[in-house]
Parts: C-alpha cells; sequence; structure tokens
C-alpha cells in the first residue's frame, strides 16, 4: 500500500515528490506511467483501490484534459482521496480541476518544501472527509459563521479574527474560511502573508453567486490549511458590494465549509450588519481603555434594540494590562456580560504581526497562545455540547 500515487513522465519532479515524502511525511510513493492516462480507467481505479492511497499527484507531463477526465472518475468512485494537478495556476484551469474533483493545484516549478507542504495539506484533507465520512451525518447542514465584530478600531479584531480562523484550521483542516469584510482597508492578507489574487468583489459577482465550485477558484490557500477570501485592494471597491450580495457570499461558504470567519470592518457598517444576520456566533473585542469599552456597550445596547444579536457571543478582553488603571471586573459591570477570553498584552503577538505569521501558526509558548486557544477551543463541537451553559452565562449587575 502506498500513501501517495503519482502519475508523470517527468522523472525530476518524480525524484523532488519522493524527496519531499522523505524529508518529513511518512508513506511510500507509487510511480505510474503517463500512458495509464490513454488507456481504459478500470485498469487506474484497480490499482488505487488496490494501493488505498491518501493523495493522487497528476504531474507535469501529461494532458490537461486526460487528467481531468480521469480526476472526475475517482472523485466519483473514491471520493476521500485527495486529488492535486501540477499545472499553472490558470482561473480557466482552476475551474475546470475544481469541477473535476480536484483539492488543489501545485505549480510546476514548485521546490521540495512546496511540495511537501502542499502533500502533508493534502493528507489532512484526506484524514477529515475519512473521518466525517464515518459518523452519521450532522442534523446541522451548515457550517458555523463566527463574527469578529468592534465598534472601535486599533483594538487588534483582525489579529483575533486570523489566529481563530489559523487554530479553527487545526480543529478541521481545509474546512475553514476566513473572509475579510472590511472592505476599505482590511488587513486580513497582511495578517496572513498573502498576496491574493482575487478578493470578495470577485467573489459576490458573476458565475461565482450561483455556483459554489466557481466561488471556490476565488480562495486564497494558506499554508496552515485554512482559505481566505481577502478585501478589495482598492478602497473605492467598497462601494461596490452591497448587503445582498454580503449575505448570499456567506451563506454559500456556510454550506462548503465547517468554519467560516468573517472579520468585519470598526463601528456597524451595512456588511458588518449583514454579515451579523448571518453569524451563528459573535465575538466582541474590546481593549483595556475606556473609549473601547463603552463603544462596545453602546453598540451591543444597538444592536439588542434591533434584535440582531446571535444567540451565542464571546467577549474577549484584548491588551490586558493590570497596569491601566482598568480591571476585568470594572469591565464586565460595564458591559453587563463576562470577559469570555482575557488575552494579555503580549510583544509576541506584535512580532507576529509584524511578520505575518499568525501566533497560532508558529505554535509560539507565550501567555496570549493559551489565550488564543481557548478562544478556539469555544467553537469546538465536543466542547460546545459539554459546556453550553457557558456560553449563555450572563452577569447581573447589583
Amino acid at each position: 500500500m502506498s500513501r501517495f500515487v503519482l502519475i508523470t513522465p517527468s522523472s525530476d519532479f518524480e525524484q523532488k515528490v519522493r524527496h519531499a515524502v522523505a524529508g518529513g511525511l511518512q508513506g511510500h510513493v507509487k510511480s505510474l506511467p503517463a500512458s495509464v492516462l490513454t488507456g481504459d480507467p478500470t485498469s487506474v481505479l484497480d490499482q488505487l483501490g488496490l494501493e488505498r492511497p491518501e493523495v493522487l499527484v497528476f504531474g507535469p507531463g501529461i494532458a490537461i484534459e486526460e487528467a481531468l477526465r480521469l480526476a472526475l472518475v475517482v472523485d466519483v468512485t473514491f471520493p476521500e482521496i485527495s486529488v492535486v494537478l501540477v499545472h499553472d495556476d490558470h482561473p480557466d484551469i482552476a475551474l475546470q480541476a475544481m469541477r473535476a474533483g480536484v483539492r488543489d493545484i501545485l505549480s510546476p516549478l514548485a521546490d521540495i518544501a512546496s511540495i511537501r507542504a502542499q502533500l502533508e495539506r493534502a493528507c489532512q484533507a484526506f484524514a477529515t472527509r475519512q473521518r466525517t465520512g464515518t459518523q452519521p451525518p450532522r442534523e446541522q447542514q451548515s457550517g458555523l459563521v463566527i463574527g469578529v465584530f468592534s465598534p472601535k478600531g486599533g483594538v487588534g479584531k483582525t489579529t483575533v479574527a486570523t489566529n481563530l480562523a489559523v487554530g479553527l484550521g487545526k480543529l478541521a483542516p481545509m474546512s475553514v474560511v476566513i473572509v475579510d469584510l472590511d472592505l476599505q482597508f482590511g488587513d486580513v492578507g497582511t495578517g496572513l502573508y498573502l498576496t491574493p489574487e482575487y478578493s470578495v468583489l470577485d467573489a459576490v459577482t458573476g458565475a461565482a453567486t450561483q455556483d459554489s465550485m466557481v466561488l471556490k477558484a476565488f480562495l486564497t490557500p494558506h499554508p496552515s490549511g485554512i482559505y481566505a477570501l481577502c478585501g478589495p485592494k482598492n478602497p473605492a471597491d467598497a462601494d461596490r458590494v452591497s448587503s445582498a450580495q454580503v449575505t448570499r457570499l456567506i451563506q454559500q461558504l456556510a454550506m462548503e465549509f465547517r468554519y467560516v470567519v468573517v472579520d468585519t470592518g470598526p463601528g456597524l457598517t451595512e456588511p458588518s450588519l449583514a454579515a451579523l444576520e448571518q453569524c451563528t456566533d459573535a465575538v466582541w473585542v474590546t481593549g483595556m481603555d475606556v473609549p473601547s469599552v463603552r463603544g462596545l456597550r453602546t453598540g451591543l445596547d444597538v444592536l439588542q434594540q434591533l434584535n440582531l444579536l446571535p444567540e451565542t457571543r464571546h467577549v474577549v478582553l484584548n491588551f490586558a494590562d493590570t497596569k491601566t488603571g482598568l480591571s476585568v471586573e470594572d469591565i464586565e459591570a460595564t458591559l453587563n456580560a463576562p470577559v469570555d477570553v482575557s488575552i494579555p498584552r503580549s510583544r509576541a503577538i506584535t512580532l507576529a504581526t509584524n511578520r505575518g505569521v499568525p501566533l497560532l501558526q508558529d505554535k509560539v509558548r507565550d501567555p496570549a497562545t493559551k489565550s488564543l486557544t481557548e478562544l478556539v477551543q469555544r467553537f469546538d463541537h465536543e466542547w460546545r455540547a459539554k459546556s453550553q451553559k457557558k456560553l449563555h452565562r450572563r452577569v447581573v449587575v447589583r
């Protein structure tokens, strides 16, 4: 049995794959000649049934039409196998590939480290599909939609959102997407060190609104095993995204992903309110200063009057510092709600933010890492089932 099956006439690429696997991935590589693509697909399916691989790689030097034809058959017969296509990442090819069941596209020029990272993500996706395939279907067909909000800017909302997404990616590899709804000055791409080719604007227009496979072609994969949909490059494009389009976008993503993390802009903008209506959970972020806390209390009061507060909420106190003159009890009394997670002021977070590598991605040993991990845990379905009462508790101010 082989963990990886490779089809390619390129001996150079085959050697790179073998080096990538030997350099940190357990398992063996089974190489099949490119001629199998022109014959009866039954022989390939028999090979796959015998080998039971986790990942099938269509390497360089083979006809794209033949590769996609076989990929479609494999996706129907062995849906748990992760199919990776080695090809130039062109939008038209990406769309065809995703329709055929290809999970990801790898550049022919990728180095050994990149190949290893791609194969590792493909194995994680295989494990997730195999695990969910053996369990009874959940009653909830759509994923959790977790909105991250703050009436005030500068409280570290995007840092919380990116770390939350990366942490959730460890719970559900390849089943998490983060959406940047700060449509004017969003920083999700910067926070994840991504240079996306597409943005929210592409995802809410054209065929993407009708076909989830097209929508997925506009997502940017991240090395941590999550996907990102970043904000427009031009702040003026924010006016081209309507509330109805935001609603439709989140509904589509929730049907395709186990977790949808929505990073909103500061304040109660129309896109933020549209997102809030779709959220199963709201994460409210405040700094440890009077303007931030009062702003959050005012915002919560307004949303309560509008009946827009999701049933499940999580209050995150960022930059917690006992030397600010405020205590956690003061903040809870002002908000009339408990602080669920307190993230201490941390130089490690500042360094991670400047590097574009979230703290939870790098597993940095720091008190803030523990706090962010506690936030992620609140969205683990097993934890929620055991701790449901904690999600709805309120502080009574006397």
